[in-house]
């Protein structure tokens, strides 16, 4: 696939997807909207991809929609038809993609950028990465999830103080408030990112699927329902040849070699 606004790749089960206008802080254009959307698409139906990793390149993870370089141009764009067109899509494949997204915030990420940050499974940012819900500044709503994932992962009252304020977040705080998985040193962020996605490439692929839609499907069920489908979804794993592998392989005390299987 050849992409003029970001650079994908694929090696050992990983799908690496990097947004790349560091000249604009890869900030989100129609362009970028649609190869974004085309690229992580194309890894849910790619049986050879067990792991998906998003990061940006420069300085910035992204800076949010690209409004324009003049004022005429921001005013007259229909950001409600950007949305049902590109980003809704795009944080619906996310979250609905039936293999771990990790995404590695290597810098600023503000507005939609930061909700599409935040729909992915694992996310680790470096510490000099911070976290802005811009929205409030320009006269918008928080977009791209972000009124869905934000109070789920630290809670309505942080949720409304941050995206009512639009104050910046720091990599560090967004980790002590659970808001991303962890934040680490600028220069070990790619470093761990690219060797937890190719740890979680290695596992058990359908048994993280499930895993991954239990834990979504958690925040709508009843306790009792979501016991059923405990059991309905661990019936399903346990039929998988990674777990006879992985039984195998707990025996026999050796390394599970495990197939997405």
């Amino acid at each position: 696939m050849n992409f003029k606004t970001i650079a994908f790749g694929k090696s050992d089960g990983v799908a690496r997807i990097v947004l790349n206008r560091p000249d604009k802080l890869n900030s989100l254009d129609e362009t970028m909207q649609r190869e974004l959307g085309d690229a992580v698409l194309s890894t849910q139906t790619d049986p050879g991809v067990r792991c998906v990793l998003i990061t940006g390149a420069g300085r910035a993870f992204c800076a949010g929609q690209d409004l324009g370089d003049g004022e005429e141009a921001s005013i007259s764009l229909d950001v409600g038809a950007v949305l049902e067109k590109y980003y809704n899509p795009l944080i619906k494949a996310i979250t609905g993609m039936d293999k771990p997204v990790i995404c590695a915030v290597n810098g600023v990420a503000a507005g939609a950028g930061a909700n599409i940050a935040l729909a992915c499974d694992i996310v680790l940012a470096a510490k000099s990465a911070s976290f802005i819900q811009a929205f409030s500044k320009i006269g918008l709503v928080p977009d791209a999830g972000g009124t869905w994932v934000l109070p789920r992962l630290i809670g309505h009252a942080r949720a409304s103080a941050i995206t009512l304020l639009g104050e910046k977040i720091s990599a560090a705080k967004a980790e002590d408030w659970g808001m991303i998985w962890k934040c680490v040193d600028d220069e070990d962020l790619q470093s761990t990112c690219d060797e937890l996605a190719l740890h979680l490439a290695r596992q058990a692929t359908t048994g993280l699927a499930y895993t991954k839609k239990l834990l979504q499907l958690g925040w709508q069920n009843s306790l009792p329902r979501q016991l059923e489908l405990e059991a309905e979804f661990q019936r399903a794993a346990a039929s998988t040849q990674d777990f006879r592998e992985g039984v195998d392989a707990f025996r026999h005390k050796r390394q599970a070699n495990f197939t997405g299987r």
